[in-house]
């Protein structure tokens, strides 16, 4: 009996220090997550005076305004073009680079570390290395592309600044591609490549039949994690265009934190953040079907 007595005090203790273990993430989801999003619903459905605190609420209204805002759904639209261009970009040029140097190409090595080096760099700090990159008072990349006979208007009009920012974001989001795509063809048995040489004709064929397929379970869940960060990208364009010339450049977040923090709108602002949230969650849900349905 006092065996079993101290085994069941044992079994307690070892569950009070699981749970203690625990409690640090569950304060952290906590304090980070559940709390602010109950925030921005509660001040969704308030009248917010900078100064006053919520003055009264609303109901819907800061919706309705939302839904039928023009600006809301250019932000939107600008939104979806930057995930819709940069993302796939990054995809295929991170898995090449990464079938190159898994071939062994020369150099491979000091490659894959310099490769690397974007993804410690802020996004802040990228696009204001932008501002130098295209300006056009001596700019490198503008100064280049002068020599070669091409002009391109990178701060003077919308299609400038999103291509810019596109730029830089598939220089500084690539190698986390490549280095998914790196270690998802690394897991792939060398006796299936030796097999496949001996039909295939080409290293490049048995990237396509081979590589691609076993190495795109893997590879899913590395573009849904590029979808789901380019959809609230704003450090990079914010600091390159700051949504200009007018809003031509003005992605979701960007637009949501001039409406909130600059305009002090915080109930327009807090539910364009949960219609955004709304929005992102059912296509999230549609891609990870789909790419589900496609593995199985």
């Amino acid at each position: 009996m006092a065996g079993r007595a101290g085994r069941r005090r044992g079994g307690d203790e070892g569950g009070w220090f699981k749970y203690a273990m625990l409690l640090p993430a569950v304060a952290w989801v906590v304090a980070f997550t559940f709390f602010p999003l109950i925030s921005v619903l509660h001040f969704s459905f308030a009248s917010y005076v900078l100064g006053q605190g919520i003055t009264g609420y609303v109901g819907l209204q800061n919706y309705f305004n939302v839904l039928t805002s023009g600006e809301f759904w250019h932000s939107i639209a600008i939104t979806a073009a930057y995930v819709a261009v940069a993302v796939p970009l990054e995809v295929v040029a991170g898995f090449l680079l990464a079938w190159l140097v898994s071939l062994g190409a020369p150099g491979s090595r000091v490659f894959r570390s310099i490769l690397g080096a974007p993804l410690f760099t802020m996004g802040v700090a990228i696009g204001y290395l932008g501002v130098t990159l295209y300006t056009d008072q001596g700019g490198p990349i503008t100064g280049v592309l002068s020599w070669l006979g091409i002009h391109i208007p990178w701060f003077s009009t919308g299609w400038g600044g999103i291509l810019a920012a596109i730029i830089l974001d598939v220089w500084r989001w690539t190698p986390f591609i490549f280095l998914i795509a790196l270690a998802a063809i690394g897991s792939i048995p060398a006796s299936i490549y030796e097999a496949a040489m001996l039909d295939a004709g080409s290293h490049w064929q048995i990237m396509l039949r081979l590589a691609v397929p076993l190495a795109w379970p893997v590879m899913t869940v590395a573009i849904l994690l590029r979808v789901i960060e380019a959809l609230k990208v704003f450090g990079l364009p914010f600091a390159l265009t700051s949504g200009g010339p007018g809003t031509s450049t003005q992605v979701f977040s960007i637009a949501d934190y001039l409406t909130t923090i600059q305009f002090f709108d915080f109930g327009k602002g807090s539910a364009m953040g949960i219609v955004f949230l709304i929005l992102v969650s059912a296509i999230i849900t549609f891609f990870f079907r789909q790419m589900r349905r496609n593995i199985d």
